[in-house]
């Protein structure tokens, strides 16, 4: 109980070198991390600001630096569109786009493709799905913790395995579709190549429009830990998808 002074004096230590260790308020943290994560899943778009401004009307007395702070703690950050995903290689050759005007009205006339982030509480990871554009299937998928072309092909080889093979495929100008090895998986089944314009993200609308539907419909609403558990989750809600939803 003696000052901080005399047990300097006392043990011939520096006052500089000793500091008070301040006592956390331990339950208004917890409050906090539950109200931002309850936050986070119901508007995973927030950032530290909007984050904040919630918080401060749920009557918290919190800056955004603070809950910045809890949030990287909390490995939560806003989830958005990510630009350049899908990043073209300047050496692999681009195909026109062939959909222009296109009237599509039966099963395996068109294939399309592209890549998005999903979430997780250890990082990101990236699905690549293969949809027939006349009828919404989900005909193959894969995960990958990485952007290579290995698992892009993977899910190519098992659409064509189990569907048979379309007559157009469709992707953006990403390196992993421009390589030769997916253009050659292709050409080598007879099927036709379409690539949609720099930066024309409508060519390809009808794989956003189901990006949309999976990230709100499932990703959002789970909070994955692991992808792992965002394989068995993607799978489940691709069978919901493919057979119940109506589309």
């Amino acid at each position: 109980k003696l000052p901080i002074v005399r047990q300097c004096r006392i043990l011939q230590l520096a006052r500089s070198g000793v500091y008070r260790q301040p006592v956390q308020d331990r339950d208004r943290n917890q409050d906090l991390k539950r109200l931002i994560k309850e936050i986070h899943s119901k508007y995973p778009f927030f950032g530290s600001r909007k984050m904040a401004d919630e918080l401060c009307d749920s009557g918290f007395r919190i800056g955004r630096c603070a809950v910045r702070t809890l949030m990287r703690k909390m490995n939560i950050k806003a989830v958005y569109r990510k630009p350049a995903l899908s990043k073209s290689h300047p050496g692999h050759k681009k195909y026109p786009y062939l959909l222009k005007g296109l009237e599509i009205t039966h099963a395996n006339q068109v294939w399309a493709t592209d890549i998005t982030y999903i979430p997780t509480a250890r990082g990101y990871c990236y699905l690549m799905a293969i949809i027939d554009w006349a009828s919404r299937m989900v005909l193959s998928w894969r995960l990958s913790n990485t952007m290579d072309t290995a698992f892009c092909i993977d899910a190519l080889q098992s659409a064509i395995d189990r569907y048979g093979t379309s007559e157009i495929f469709n992707s953006d100008q990403g390196s992993q579709f421009t390589s030769e090895e997916f253009t050659n998986l292709l050409i080598s089944n007879g099927i036709r190549i379409s690539m949609d314009g720099k930066g024309r993200w409508v060519d390809n609308v009808i794989v956003e429009r189901t990006w949309k539907s999976v990230k709100y419909e499932e990703v959002y609403l789970k909070a994955y830990e692991s992808i792992t558990e965002a394989r068995d989750g993607l799978k489940a809600y691709f069978e919901f998808f493919n057979y119940k939803r109506r589309h």
